[in-house]
């Protein structure tokens, strides 16, 4: 079996990180794989020490000719049994040929036009899986494949190298710095609980914004922007609660790691964390956009010992029935046998 997997993804992103979660994982599989990314440094490290050398493209806009000439030629070089290419850019320079299977990976609501010239969709959640259908694919034609997170245990930072007092309470959050991920809403909630210190790890966009903020509200001595991290076993190792405060999510791979990871998780009730996250049982659910009631469920957690073990415990429960890595890597091989035979 063949399989060639592209990518023109951002800089930092939680799609990214999955896209090379997975090409690692199947490498160490019976089955021949190609690796296509936008260029990008950091990505093809990892890729190199997961024992695969990707190919290297611009991925520009309308006037880079050269990445679609590339991107053919690799597919003429490997002759793959099936073409997998993740979000709009990376599908829309694939060529049509019915020498393979195209599939198209969607993490999000992302405008279908991209994706009329794919044979198969695949769907991180099941709610984009209903979106496809509801826009006119073939439900044979969509596939629900869920993300996996590692589960790899790290020792706790020093708080004290982050100027944290290690009998704080230390709340953790991740991801880019971006409007959708609403951690202004996060640092509003934060200067509503006194003591708490919140570690923020992620770049993006809004990190001056957020900075102004958090000096703005008076917490900004409480607040550590960390940027965009490669350790974040050793920060949920570190941290007594995860928080998740964004205004759109459509998965959350970022639940997954804290319950991967055994720390208890509040979460703002968007698609992805509000399909995965059970009520009072894996995590607990605020309004999107609350500040108030992030900060009361915040204190409800932190003074309650035992309801954030119990959220902790049955969070890791439900990552260990359905987001481990072998039980994701397996439906994708399954998926990739069952389109190859028919």
């Amino acid at each position: 079996m063949k399989v060639l997997q592209a990518m023109a993804g951002a800089e930092f992103g939680g799609a990214e990180e999955f896209f090379v979660r997975l090409a690692i994982a199947l490498n160490d599989l019976d089955i021949q794989q190609r690796v296509v990314i936008r260029e990008n440094k950091t990505r093809a490290r990892r890729l190199r020490a997961g024992g695969i050398e990707p190919t290297e493209l611009r991925f520009g806009g309308m006037l880079d000719v050269i990445s679609p000439w590339k991107m053919k030629r690799e597919l003429t070089e490997f002759e793959p049994d099936i073409v997998l290419t993740w979000m709009n850019r990376a599908t829309k320079i694939c060529p049509i040929d019915d020498n393979f299977i195209h599939v198209g990976r969607l993490g999000g609501y992302y405008n279908l036009k991209y994706y009329e010239h794919c044979d198969h969709l695949i769907a991180n959640t099941q709610d984009i899986a209903d979106y496809l259908v509801k826009n006119g694919w073939e439900a044979n034609n969509v596939h629900y494949l869920p993300n996996f997170v590692g589960a790899k245990i790290a020792k706790p930072l020093s708080r004290e190298d982050f100027f944290t007092p290690d009998g704080a309470a230390l709340i953790l959050a991740l991801g880019r710095l971006h409007e959708n991920k609403a951690f202004d809403v996060l640092l509003e909630a934060i200067s509503r609980v006194p003591n708490v210190y919140l570690w923020l790890a992620g770049e993006g966009p809004e990190r001056a914004n957020l900075e102004d903020l958090a000096q703005k509200l008076g917490i900004k001595p409480r607040v550590r922007f960390l940027g965009w991290r490669e350790d974040s076993e050793a920060l949920f190792a570190t941290a007594d609660v995860f928080v998740c405060p964004s205004r759109h999510e459509p998965l959350g791979n970022v639940v997954l790691e804290a319950w991967a990871q055994g720390v208890p998780v509040l979460a703002a009730d968007s698609l992805g964390p509000g399909t995965l996250i059970e009520q009072g049982k894996t995590g607990l659910l605020v309004p999107i956009d609350d500040p108030p009631a992030l900060a009361k469920s915040l204190k409800l957690m932190l003074e309650d010992e035992d309801l954030r073990g119990e959220l902790a415990r049955n969070g890791q429960a439900a990552y260990g029935d359905s987001y481990t890595e072998q039980t994701v890597v397996d439906k994708y091989m399954a998926f990739f046998a069952k389109l190859i035979s028919s």
